[in-house]
């Protein structure tokens, strides 16, 4: 119960009671209904007290608000639940909830629209007396039984009411008034906030403001978090203006980090932002980010507000502009101390200023090219961190791929900076491989793009041979790491003998173990063969002939020369240039492959009989490639389909002798005379003991699998001696013997031992009689029914129990029942002890995958009957994981399969229709990997499957179905071929484009094998099935692409947009052109409308002139497509573009330029970056001592001379004709404007900061405003300009930007090259001094 206090009003003295704060949110004596609790119910009251503070009408609108979203939350929940399956006791249950909260949520309304719309006759009934009223309504829970503290949004009214409030009070602990802020738009709050609890500013200390003001923002922010809305109805400029005192230099650190943190979160949208530039806190920006380390909370919150200024008030201007065309709301103030914290090594808040700079450098690079971040940039890419590299490096990659961004780069030097890790690492030894390391991934991420390959090739390949004669540096240690890179390149993956081969040791029959092992296991067909060739292969023949022109096996050559004994590193490099040319023989065309395949300085070498190290070197080499080509082909798996052993297969004499072993022993057993056999028997120890461990196991399977397959043998164990009878007795599973051996690898063997005897008992009529007599079987179908749930007498520990299965042997009943069903006898045997019937019942069973996942795995399917349908039931089962793994079994069984039978193929189709989202993906991946053949196909198109219900899933099937003429007719039947025509050429080619370039990035990305299998798998680096592509595989889809003249259209906009380099939109839709064409022109059928419309040579001028570099990769791609056909390659041959052919002389669909050099060059560009241009002027300094401070604080920017002017300033500062300087604003805004123009490392403006003795506030911020004015040459003064339209903006005074007389230094200038360049500046500028500003229409602040 909250505890009565008594508060003195204001106005009359009257002592009006007001309850102390709860929870609750209720208050005595007030206006507003409350929530009382009795004895025997609830019931809402509403009462009217005289003379009720104005807050404790505002604490009750909060607290019904509070109370009305928690009612709606659990209207929503109940809602949600009824859609569920749910009983019908519990779904009465929570209808009964929903209606209450419907009868709460009404009356809850209702007492907010009868407070609320009291205010305004509230005073009036002040005067008359007021008469207490009751609401009287269904009776609700207590406030704190349905209310979470802190879980829900305020009320829009009581936010905005409250956040008004917070601002007021900002506003009076800065001791101002509330409507002096001219720039405040927004209305006043209704009510002035209590000051009775705000500290006086003029008598409090500043710790106690600082506490204050602190507690405010927090409670502000808060609002603003949980109350959108809020946030676009409050004014940025009058929170500004309320935080002012807080962002003072008086003020604490956690005060201006809270300051900030405030100004961020009342940022929505670019309006909010511009408002925010018109406020003047870019001083109070530039000075935070110049702070040192121990004001880390100021500086992160100032680098969030800086990274949501870029993120929301950014202009991105329309899709189709340029990349980097956009407009960045920052000053160059802001920008250049942005920059001196990303390139200081020692500043922990380094990565993210770098990660900020890259963001911008994508949206606006104008203002990066300006203000010296990509210089920046560069270095840190150089320099490192390293996690930062390929960030960095895609989005240059990025700005080179277009013309308009790549001018702002200095050909052949900016990015090369990037391989100063390799170039600079003679004479650093091992510890420098880390940054190798680092730098070798960067070159990779370079080479594996089409912008960084081409960027890489200018000057004749300039930056690819650096790095490859880095290979030729004897004493380099780190050459080791260079090789990796090009092995990564060329995605070469090393052999497992590789580390053999490296180590100098004979490969001969290397592996051989392995591979006979291998022999036993059931040979898996992969999902596609081995051979098939991919885009990625296209890219990597192109690498080949890039890097072989810039000089890799002549630098490996140099390699092999060191020694002639050879090292590890030499036998390395042996390794990839063998790999290489594996590797160009498989993806060039022949007569580029045999170029490459010469190796003339190798046979050099190796004839050279005038130096015998010379010929020792060479012929080691080739040996050494010639032993790695035949040990290659050895161990190449067979040809998928191809299950005839090879002659020349190393396994051969193994596989042969083996044979002749097992068949000799067979021969010999089947002749053994009665008394051998007897004596086998004996020495089994099968009729002397029931204890297993003291069998002859190695007897015992000799015996099963060589005499007893005898029928006589066989009649004699049984009915003579009954020493089957002994034997068989031993799997009981009621006798506890076979069932209760422990699962371990070593105990499998009874198992095994189990399969033959029944395999020797099913080869004999005798033994058949014995199993349907034995109690084997039947004793099997007692264990399955005590696993029954329905059973009278349960049994405690049952056969087959979860325990027992996964501990004991008692999984190996299955496998002997599988073997069982492999021959049609013994499935006669389980029909009549209907086991199958047991089956149907354990696959109903829950909870128990282990028992269905044993019968599938066993069951034979090759006889048609129960073993099918036990696994239709299964495929069928109420229960998802039952389900999904017998579609996972079903596709293996497909996979197995040399050909797909008819019912498997049945079976798969109903798995379409699966309730389940995964089962249904699972079972179209399958079946699709099983119509890559054509017979399956059409026997699948034949059974004609409804795929409607699949959607997005399904498609990659119906386009298969359209490859068939049946499938064809039968879709057209259908609209689908209409409908789906409209989407590709309206939406989907676009689509396309976007799928195959983000798959492809993955392909190439070096991090491909930590990226998700899933996406992977998704794109092997097949030209994925395009729309278009597959109607031109058929005459009817031929007909009906002509009937719409899509293809017409494409060419069209070939002709008109095809060296288009700057609308993005267009770029991508020419993409998705390009491949709709090479996809047509990718069949025998298609092929006629390229030449008919003669569009090949467009495509071939595209890919050689066009100035968007991926759309030249994009070219690249739909060539090789088109030379998939003989016709194509053909074609593609006139105009010097060569295909490669397969052994046969078939074409492989790829193609590479025979003009190498013509592909890959870019035209040359000048730069159009200029750092630092002003064409602005500021007033010179008055006094002399003014322009000797100014020139000394302009040195500061030259390392060479910095050291002097620092201590020139030291030695001013100390001098009383100097000291007013140093405290004079208009002073102090020379050196700010000093450093927002130019470059000045971070402890240099740390330095500049702390030399002048101004305290940063609201007052100094606005002489620094008068003083942009007040030193501003006049507009006739200056220099003729293009006359520019003020902007809005332009209106408030902005501080515009300095720059003193002395010429700037660069960093690494010397103080001769600088007095040379101030003779030739007074040479030009004999006029009078001025100082050089940035034009007019640039304006510091945030538009």
């Amino acid at each position: 119960m909250p505890t009565p206090v008594s508060e003195h009003s204001s106005n009359g003295g009257l002592s009006v009671p007001r309850s102390s704060h709860t929870d609750s949110g209720t208050s005595n004596g007030t206006a507003t209904p409350t929530i009382a609790q009795s004895g025997s119910g609830q019931s809402w009251a509403a009462s009217e007290a005289t003379l009720a503070p104005e807050r404790d009408r505002d604490s009750q609108l909060q607290s019904l608000s509070e109370q009305l979203k928690v009612e709606k939350r659990i209207k929503e929940g109940a809602e949600n639940l009824l859609q569920m399956d749910l009983n019908d006791a519990l779904r009465n249950e929570v209808e009964t909830e929903l209606a209450t909260a419907k009868q709460k949520i009404q009356l809850i309304q209702k007492s907010l629209d009868s407070l609320s719309g009291r205010g305004v006759r509230k005073r009036s009934m002040e005067t008359n007396g007021v008469a207490k009223r009751k609401f009287n309504g269904q009776p609700l829970r207590p406030t704190v039984e349905w209310r979470e503290e802190g879980s829900e949004r305020d009320d829009f009214r009581s936010s905005m009411h409250q956040a008004n409030s917070a601002i007021k009070a900002l506003v009076h602990l800065s001791g101002q008034h509330p409507h002096s802020h001219p720039s405040s738009s927004a209305p006043s709050p209704s009510a002035s906030p209590s000051t009775s609890t705000l500290p006086n500013p003029a008598t409090a200390t500043d710790a106690e403001l600082n506490r204050a003001r602190i507690e405010h923002m927090a409670k502000l922010i808060g609002l603003l978090q949980r109350n959108l809305r809020v946030r676009y109805e409050l004014d940025v400029g009058e929170v500004v203006h309320a935080v002012l005192p807080s962002l003072a230099d008086k003020a604490s650190k956690q005060a201006r980090a809270t300051a900030y943190r405030l100004i961020r979160h009342a940022l929505v949208d670019s309006h909010s932002v511009r408002r925010l530039g018109e406020q003047n806190l870019d001083w109070y920006i530039v000075k935070t980010l110049c702070r040192d380390n121990k004001h880390a909370v100021e500086k992160e919150q100032v680098i969030k507000l800086i990274r949501t200024i870029v993120d929301i008030g950014s202009e991105r201007h329309s899709p189709n502009s340029a990349i980097g065309s956009g407009t960045v709301p920052l000053s160059d103030a802001v920008m250049r101390a942005l920059i001196a914290v990303a390139e200081y090594p020692e500043d922990p808040f380094k990565p993210i200023c770098v990660q900020t700079l890259t963001e911008i450098l994508l949206i606006d690079i104008e203002l990066m090219a300006r203000t010296g971040g990509i210089r920046v940039l560069l270095h840190a890419l150089a320099e490192g961190p390293l996690e930062m590299a390929p960030l960095l490096s895609a989005a240059f990659l990025h700005i080179v791929d277009s013309p308009k961004t790549r001018a702002y780069l200095h050909p052949g030097t900016d990015f090369e900076i990037a391989l100063s890790g390799i170039t600079d690492a003679y004479g650093k030894g091992y510890e420098h491989q880390e940054k190798i390391k680092g730098c070798t991934g960067i070159v990779s991420s370079m080479l594996r793009t089409w912008s960084g390959l081409m960027y890489c090739c200018i000057n004749d390949m300039a930056a690819i041979r650096v790095v490859i004669d880095c290979l030729r540096i004897p004493s380099l240690e780190t050459r080791e790491v260079i090789l990796d890179m090009f092995f990564d390149l060329l995605n070469i993956k090393p052999p497992e003998w590789h580390r053999a081969f490296i180590d100098g040791r004979r490969l001969t029959m290397y592996r051989k173990s392995r591979q006979s092992a291998d022999l036993s296991q059931p040979a898996q067909i992969p999902h596609r063969s081995q051979d098939t060739l991919k885009l990625t292969d296209q890219y990597i023949a192109l690498l080949i002939l890039v890097f072989s022109k810039a000089g890799l096996l002549d630098a490996l050559t140099s390699m092999f020369e060191e020694s002639s004994v050879g090292s590890e590193l030499s036998r390395k490099a042996t390794l990839l240039m063998a790999e290489i040319l594996q590797k160009a023989n498989r993806v060039l065309p022949l007569s580029i492959a045999a170029r490459i395949q010469a190796l003339p300085r190798v046979f050099s070498l190796a004839s050279d009989y005038d130096d015998n190290e010379h010929r020792i070197v060479g012929s080691s080499a080739l040996s050494a490639i010639d032993s790695f080509n035949r040990h290659l082909s050895r161990m190449q798996p067979p040809v998928k389909g191809d299950t005839r052993p090879r002659a020349n297969s190393i396994e051969d004499a193994v596989r042969r002798s083996q044979r002749q072993v097992e068949q000799a022993k067979l021969k010999m057993s089947m002749q053994m005379d009665d008394k051998t056999f007897q004596t086998l028997l004996m020495e089994t120890q099968v009729m002397l003991t029931k204890d297993h461990t003291k069998w002859n196991f190695d007897t015992l399977q000799d015996l099963i699998d060589g005499p007893l397959h005898s029928a006589k043998r066989m009649e004699e164990a049984i009915k003579v001696s009954r020493y089957i009878r002994k034997l068989m007795s031993f799997f009981h599973p009621l006798n506890h013997r076979f069932c209760d051996i422990a699962n371990t690898k070593a105990n499998h063997r009874w198992v095994r031992l189990g399969c033959s005897l029944l395999n020797a008992l099913l080869a004999s009529p005798d033994g058949i009689r014995f199993l349907q007599e034995d109690e084997f079987l039947s004793q099997l179908v007692k264990s399955f029914a005590q696993l029954d749930p329905s059973s009278p007498s349960p049994v405690q520990d049952p056969i087959f129990s979860k325990k027992r299965m996964q501990e004991t042997l008692t999984c190996g009943y299955f496998e002997m029942l599988g073997t069982l069903s492999k021959r049609q006898e013994g499935v006669e045997l389980l029909e009549k002890f209907k086991l199958f019937t047991a089956f149907y019942h354990l696959t109903e069973l829950r909870s128990r995958d282990d028992l269905i996942k044993g019968i599938i795995e066993n069951l034979d399917y090759s006889i048609d009957g129960h073993s099918r349908i036990v696994l239709s039931k299964a495929l069928t089962s109420v229960y998802k994981p039952v389900r999904h793994y017998s579609t996972n079994f079903l596709g293996g069984l497909i996979r197995a399969s040399h050909t797909a039978h008819a019912w498997m193929l049945r079976l798969l189709l109903t798995q379409l229709y699966d309730p389940t989202p995964e089962v249904r993906e699972l079972a179209v991946r399958f079946l699709e990997e099983a119509c890559e053949s054509t017979d399956v196909l059409q026997v699948v198109v034949e059974m004609q499957p409804t795929l409607d219900h699949l959607g997005e899933v399904g498609h990659p099937l119906l386009l298969k179905f359209m490859s068939t003429p049946t499938g064809f007719r039968f879709l057209y039947a259908a609209s689908y071929i209409d409908r789906e025509m409209e989407l590709w050429f309206h939406e989907r080619n676009l689509h396309y484009v976007v799928h195959i370039e983000v798959f492809l990035a993955k392909a190439f990305s070096q991090n491909a094998s930590e990226e998700d299998d899933d996406d992977i798998l998704a794109f092997e680096g097949i030209v994925p099935p395009h729309f278009y592509g597959v109607m031109a595989k058929t005459e009817l889809g031929c007909e009906v692409l002509q009937e719409k003249g899509h293809f017409s259209e494409f060419a069209h906009f070939i002709r008109c947009h095809g060296l288009e380099s700057e609308d993005q939109e267009v770029i991508l839709k020419l993409k998705s052109v390009l491949w709709a064409v090479g996809n047509i022109g990718a069949t025998e059928r298609g092929l006629p409308f390229l030449e008919e419309e003669e569009i090949i040579p467009a495509i071939l001028e595209i890919a050689e002139q066009s100035l968007v570099l991926s759309v030249r990769g994009t070219c690249f791609f739909v060539l090789g497509l088109i030379s998939s056909t003989p016709q194509g390659a053909e074609i593609l041959d006139d105009y010097h573009w060569e295909a490669t052919l397969s052994p046969l002389g078939l074409p492989t669909g790829l193609c590479v330029p025979v003009d190498v050099d013509k592909f890959v060059s870019i035209p040359r560009w000048d730069c159009v970056a200029r750092e630092g241009v002003d064409d602005s002027r500021l007033i010179p300094p008055e006094s002399p001592e003014e322009n000797e401070v100014m020139t000394a604080i302009y040195n500061l920017a030259n390392t060479v001379i910095a050291n002097s002017a620092s201590r020139s300033l030291t030695k001013m500062k100390s001098k009383p004709e100097y000291r007013h300087i140093f405290s004079s604003p208009s002073m102090f805004y020379r050196a700010l404007h000093t450093i927002s123009s130019q470059k000045y490392r971070l402890p240099v403006r740390r330095y500049i900061f702390d030399l002048f003795n101004v305290d940063l506030d609201a007052d100094v911020v606005r002489q620094l405003s008068e003083c942009a004015i007040s030193l501003r040459v006049p507009f006739t003064a200056q220099e003729p300009s293009e006359p520019s339209e003020p902007s809005p903006v332009e209106a408030q005074p902005q501080p515009p930007a300095f720059r003193p007389v002395p010429v700037r230094h660069h960093v690494d200038e010397s103080d001769e090259e600088s007095d040379l360049e101030e003779k030739e500046v007074a040479k030009k500028k004999p006029r009078a001094p001025v100082m050089s500003l940035r034009p007019k229409s640039r304006i510091i602040g945030f538009t």
